[in-house]
């Protein structure tokens, strides 16, 4: 049976060959839909789910079908917003497996916390669906590989939200890098300084709330009490559901740097910091990191902190590459050039060419994103960002979490995956599951 994925994929073609040759398939063509509609699903649609959603509903040839989440008042809530902006009211879900089943659902947007990125992405792919996962792509290493395999031998289209890959701006500023404008790069720092962060305060369990499936929104995580601090929005903040500022900005800012600088791991990694700032808020990441990696040919510097806008060069958050003739200092919001200067004769000359600060002229990325989302889903192409190309910032994220959690400097393999014969740190790449839910089997 002709799924409606292929069928796009197929309608795709046929009018592409009808360009070529009109006179033979013209009557072909006019019987095609070549306005049919990409049909979406929403899997968690409180925060970034939502933003997602919006963000493709402004593709051309989108629908929003369904929605699914396991808060009841966040799920009618959505729903409510949807049809206003529609029209249309999507269908309902609090199981994502019901979601999958879904026949009129071509694509679906994963955005629930970290934890269940793996499997809901895997189970997507063996439905025949598409997807758009949110950032990291898994919240360990071993489920990043699983995932990259589950795409190779489901043949889906798969962009994860790393959607600054897809950034005008974004784009210039590694082109500019790539130049040789900078010379040789020795040092690449990346950071996430966030003021706006205060501390999350101890708060008892409690009853899980009316309408809310805690079992499901747990999943293969391990059973505890309901709290309020690790619902919703703060999940980020604990081991069991992500990686805490590492993987929440690091993936992001890291990313760019294996855009500019290419797709070899670390070899080595170690990190510094803590509860540094807040010690007794109710948090377990730390709010306050700093960690090296060793690359072949250069080095990286990641940091963050909580409570804290004063990041280097000034910006709260950003990527700078640091060169022997200057530094591109690249934020969400504008790129520039400082160049080094030698003296010769008594003058100072720079060894590069200023370049002062250019500012972004879309959002960033994200609409550009989900439009090369939909037309991969169309052509059967790679996006920008498929899941082998966010594994690798994924990964270099989750070894800076492994190296704090060690203590101590990490030698990583990057072609087997390991970390050698150091057991404590390879107990570390792959997370346990909870009954009945099991690792993808691949």
């Amino acid at each position: 049976m002709k799924t409606r994925r292929r069928f796009l994929r197929d309608s795709s073609i046929v009018v592409g060959g009808a360009l070529a040759f009109p006179n033979v398939l013209g009557a072909q063509v006019s019987r095609l839909a070549p306005s049919d509609q990409v049909r979406i699903g929403v899997i968690g649609v409180n925060g970034m789910g939502f933003h997602n959603l919006s963000a493709i509903l402004g593709v051309p040839g989108v629908e929003c079908a369904a929605l699914c989440d396991v808060d009841a008042s966040v799920l009618n809530r959505r729903a409510g917003e949807v049809e206003q902006r529609t029209g249309s009211r999507p269908t309902l879900y609090g199981d994502f497996r019901r979601l999958l089943e879904d026949s009129d659902v071509d694509a679906v947007i994963i955005a629930t916390p970290d934890h269940w990125h793996c499997i809901m992405m895997v189970m997507a792919c063996e439905a025949g669906k598409d997807v758009y996962v949110e950032k990291p792509l898994a919240n360990s290493i071993g489920e990043c590989g699983l995932m990259v395999k589950a795409v190779e031998r489901y043949d889906s289209v798969v962009q994860v939200g790393q959607w600054q890959r897809s950034g005008g701006h974004w784009t210039e500023a590694v082109e500019h890098v790539q130049t040789g404008a900078l010379g040789r790069i020795r040092l690449v720092k990346a950071w996430a300084y966030q003021g706006w962060m205060e501390p999350v305060p101890v708060l008892p369990d409690e009853p899980v709330p009316d309408g809310v499936d805690y079992d499901m929104w747990l999943g293969p995580a391990p059973s505890r009490p309901f709290n309020r601090n690790r619902f919703h929005f703060n999940f980020r903040w604990f081991w069991d559901y992500a990686g805490g500022l590492m993987t929440d900005w690091g993936v992001h800012m890291i990313d760019m740097v294996h855009y500019a600088m290419g797709d070899a791991g670390p070899l080595k990694v170690m990190a510094n910091g803590g509860k540094l700032a807040y010690p007794d808020d109710a948090s377990e990441t730390p709010d306050t990191l700093q960690a090296a990696f060793e690359f072949d040919e250069y080095s990286m510097l990641w940091e963050h902190a909580t409570g804290i806008n004063l990041g280097p060069y000034q910006r709260d958050h950003g990527v700078a590459f640091i060169g022997n003739h200057g530094t591109l200092i690249v934020d969400r919001g504008k790129w520039e050039v400082l160049p080094e200067v030698e003296t010769s004769g008594g003058q100072q000359q720079p060894l590069t060419t200023r370049i002062p600060q250019r500012r972004i002229t879309d959002d960033g990325g994200l609409s550009a994103h989900m439009a090369n989302f939909i037309e991969c889903i169309k052509t059967r192409e790679r996006p920008k960002c498929h899941p082998a190309v966010a594994a690798r910032a994924a990964v270099t994220a989750h070894l800076g979490n492994i190296a704090f959690k060690t203590g101590r400097q990490l030698t990583w393999d990057d072609a087997t995956q390991s970390f050698g014969d150091d057991e404590e740190a390879a107990s570390l790449l792959w997370p346990t599951y909870r009954s009945p839910w099991t690792l993808p089997a691949l």
